[in-house]
């Protein structure tokens, strides 16, 4: 760490790990152990943990892409892809906390997109939509049919968030076919419980970032978040259907490509 940002090695990289520059904004994929290294630090501090590190077996099996500024060589965002099927769901991070039976019947390949996080200091939109524009080029390349995820809400007091979550349960939850059901020890069953007809702009100021853009391009939710404390998070299945964006939100991130 270095006047609080995150420092990754900018040196003589594999070229083709580069997967999209933009202005001072470039993603590549991790291309050694240092990378991911630097990506375990970064989410260690964004998700306020006591260990230098965030690290979990998942690290092992998926891809990890990291947001660099070119002008001083900051990581400024990371994350990670995982291509599954359905029969493989079992695998993913997400199946830990929620029960997916539902979905193993869904047709088409899947990647799971996790530990994304952008460091505090930096609050440049261009950030996100080069992050989001990356995993668009990825999702295209692999014909990936549905991507999806856990997306956090920042503490596991629900009170602050009740227009968020009302706002969920009245325009976003899930196919009830694709419902994922309880699986984790402590939820809260938002859906269930909240009857309340949700403020719209104090619901949108208190979603999370990228849960967002998740719901802007189509995505839903499970009808109840998971209260994970190790994480200091409540956190919600999101799923988005490729073939369900609307066309000009892919012809904007397909413009970033």
């Amino acid at each position: 760490m270095q006047g609080g940002v995150t420092k990754t090695r900018l040196g003589p990289d594999d070229p083709c790990s580069v997967v999209l520059q933009k202005g001072h904004y470039r993603v590549r994929r991790a291309a050694k152990r240092a990378d991911i290294a630097d990506a375990q630090a970064l989410r260690a501090r964004c998700f306020g943990m006591a260990s230098a590190l965030d690290a979990d077996p998942f690290d092992e099996t998926a891809d990890h892409f990291l947001v660099e500024d070119i002008r001083d060589g900051a990581l400024v965002c990371c994350f990670r892809l995982q291509r599954l099927t359905g029969a493989e769901l079992t695998r993913s991070y997400a199946a830990q906390y929620y029960e997916l039976t539902a979905l193993e019947a869904y047709e088409g390949p899947m990647m799971e997109l996790g530990r994304f996080c952008v460091c505090p200091n930096r609050c440049d939109p261009d950030i996100l939509r080069i992050a989001w524009a990356a995993m668009t080029d990825v999702v295209d390349r692999e014909d990936i049919r549905m991507l999806f995820g856990c997306s956090s809400f920042a503490g596991v007091e629900t009170a602050q968030y009740l227009d968020a979550f009302a706002m969920l349960r009245a325009r976003h939850l899930a196919p009830k076919r694709w419902l994922p059901r309880v699986k984790a020890p402590e939820v809260f069953r938002f859906a269930a419980r909240l009857r309340r007809r949700p403020d719209a702009r104090r619901a949108m100021l208190r979603m999370p970032p990228l849960l967002r853009t998740y719901l802007l391009m189509g995505g839903w939710v499970s009808d109840h978040a998971v209260v994970d404390h190790q994480m200091n998070t409540l956190h919600v299945f999101t799923g988005l259907e490729i073939g369900a964006i609307p066309e000009n939100r892919k012809r904007l991130l397909r413009a970033l490509v």
